[in-house]
């Protein structure tokens, strides 16, 4: 814990390094020079970090609350730069500004002592651009944007979150009160103050606009792609295997590496039961705990779209073929991470196309999930013939391990059983690989530059992401969930792995038009050497709500760019895996 708020601080300490953050450094300082101390820069500097901590941590419960519109939180910071810009062109309009503030104050009670009206004028300035900006996006910070998007937040998180910004807020102090005071004592500027404030006036007035027709995201994109190291550097800086191991455990994700256990059985505790079930598909009557008692089962939590789960399925799936007559079960709890895998007819066609004959209970509310404290897909808990959990395993792999403490537990139920294993291909990926990428905003860390993007129709620039990150290009309607292609929709990744896989829906496009996505990779188009399964010439046609292989480099895992063209509007892209 201690060492994950130690990075989050370092890592918001060199953030004023970012090419990011350079647009907001003018007008940081232009709000500075207005004041005669320190004062107003430390306004500014509290005034940033408490608003960017604020609505960072609250903006989901705010927008479901008060069904408040992003663009109009935006609109207000706007409102607020411009007026102090102006402020700042017309001397008594500032004069008339700050008695107002000291009026305000004797109104609740408080005088000011002199001086106080710069640190008020400098705080709503810097609480204004708190709103609005969005810092390079590392690994910390994106787990913190990810939980406070989907309502998680902990006391944890905001304790990683106070640590992240007091590491930006001494910088920007230093920042602004040395560039005030050079101002200050260079005898040119000292002699022109009013003209050098005016002059800090128009360029406040110049990010206002900048903010409200979105050009300031447009210069830190450019920014980045002129600076690429910055990301870069930044991402190894926080992936610390300490630090990535302390991230995943306040999030709820996917694992694609292996539990290390020394030991065959690793837990001994009672079994919860399926409860909160929502359909029960592959048996004739829903199952119990109870009904299980004198068999050793195995729960197997999956989602058809989870590239971890359908690379474990063919051990799962034959270890129940295996011992099924020697009183094994599996169960295979279904919980859905989307809301399209809810479907009945979408897991039957799964559990169809994967052969499993064991019963799969659909856990769409996640209450059979909240029983065993499940944080992972998959996710393995093996329960011998009392209903005592005796072996659980998170993730890929160790399939040998699993195997054998089958044969034990079924041992110990009077069986006989062989111990021949089944020595299956582990197909776990071994090296290092891009991680998981959602494209809907309630989870979205990877979109260059920014980390990640508000929801509602928008048309954007295509950028050239640095490595393990996403741009996107033409229009696109951005939901919690998904992102849902318009005019011109293309996508670039910059990934490193063997295949590439993303889940796609054909959404709301027309019956009688296929939906066709392009597939290029470094600018030219797929063939018979890397394209993956679902792409035909070059295209793949999405039929079906699943998850669809793009690439496929035959063990050779290296990284690449790879382009969606997006030939049909409608098209619901909702997260890249890689393998």
């Amino acid at each position: 814990m201690f060492l994950l708020l130690g990075f989050a601080f370092l890592s918001g300490l060199v953030t004023i390094l970012a090419p990011c953050i350079w647009p907001l450094l003018p007008i940081v300082l232009s709000s500075s020079v207005a004041g005669k101390n320190h004062n107003r820069p430390l306004g500014v500097t509290l005034g940033i970090i408490l608003s960017f901590s604020f609505f960072t941590l609250s903006i989901s419960y705010l927008v479901k609350l008060f069904h408040l519109d992003s663009n109009l939180i935006r609109l207000f910071s706007v409102v607020v730069i411009a007026f102090f810009g102006v402020t700042m062109l017309i001397p008594r309009l500032l004069a008339w500004t700050e008695l107002f503030i000291s009026r305000i104050s004797v109104f609740f009670g408080q005088k000011f002592k002199k001086g106080n009206e710069d640190f008020v004028g400098g705080f709503v300035t810097g609480l204004s651009l708190g709103i609005v900006w969005s810092p390079c996006a590392g690994p910390i910070l994106a787990t913190i944007a990810t939980l406070a998007a989907t309502g998680q937040v902990s006391f944890t998180i905001v304790l990683v979150t106070a640590a992240y910004v007091l590491g930006i807020g001494i910088p920007l102090f230093l920042f602004a009160y040395g560039g005030q005071q050079l101002v200050a004592k260079t005898r040119f500027i000292s002699s022109h103050t009013g003209r050098v404030q005016q002059v800090f006036g128009v360029l406040m007035l110049l990010t206002a606009l900048a903010i409200y027709t979105n050009y300031d995201k447009f210069l830190e994109a450019k920014l980045l792609n002129i600076f690429p190291q910055f990301s870069q550097n930044l991402n190894q800086f926080e992936s610390n295997p300490e630090v990535t191991k302390q991230l995943a455990l306040l999030q709820h994700k996917k694992v694609n590496t292996t539990q290390d256990t020394s030991d065959l059985f690793n837990a001994n505790t009672p079994a919860p039961d399926f409860v909160g079930i929502t359909k029960w598909l592959n048996t004739d009557k829903p199952l119990s705990s109870k009904d299980l008692k004198g068999k050793v089962v195995l729960v197997d939590f999956w989602t058809y779209t989870c590239i971890n789960c359908i690379r474990t399925l063919p051990h799962v799936t034959s270890w129940y073929d295996k011992y099924k007559d020697k009183g094994f079960i599996v169960i295979g709890v279904h919980t859905p991470e989307f809301a399209f895998e809810k479907e009945t007819k979408n897991v039957l066609q799964a559990i169809e196309q994967y052969n499993i004959h064991y019963p799969v209970p659909q856990d769409n509310d996640y209450a059979t999930w909240n029983n065993y404290n499940n944080q992972y897909w998959p996710a393995e808990y093996l329960i011998d013939a009392n209903g005592i959990i005796r072996r659980t395993h998170f993730g890929e792999g160790e399939y040998n391990q699993m195997e054998e403490a089958i044969q034990v537990l079924l041992q110990e139920a009077g069986q006989k059983v062989s111990n021949s294993l089944s020595n299956m291909s582990d197909q776990t990926p071994t090296g290092t690989i891009s991680p998981e990428t959602y494209l809907g905003s309630d989870r979205m860390q990877f979109y260059y530059p920014s980390g990640n993007i508000s929801d509602g129709k928008q048309t954007f620039i295509l950028q050239n992401p640095t490595e393990n990150a996403f741009s996107l290009g033409g229009e696109w309607t951005i939901t919690p969930d998904q992102a849902v292609t318009g005019k011109n929709a293309v996508l670039v990744y910059h990934f490193v792995a063997d295949n590439v896989f993303l889940v796609l829906r054909p959404g709301s496009v027309s019956a009688k038009q296929n939906s066709e996505v392009k597939v290029l990779l470094d600018g030219k188009t797929v063939d018979a050497t890397n394209a993956g399964s679902d792409v035909h010439d070059g295209i793949v046609t999405v039929d079906q709500d699943r998850l669809y292989n793009l690439i496929d480099l035959h063990g050779k895992s290296s990284a690449h760019v790879l382009k969606l063209e997006f030939l049909t509007p409608g098209v619901e892209a909702f997260a890249f895996t890689f393998g």
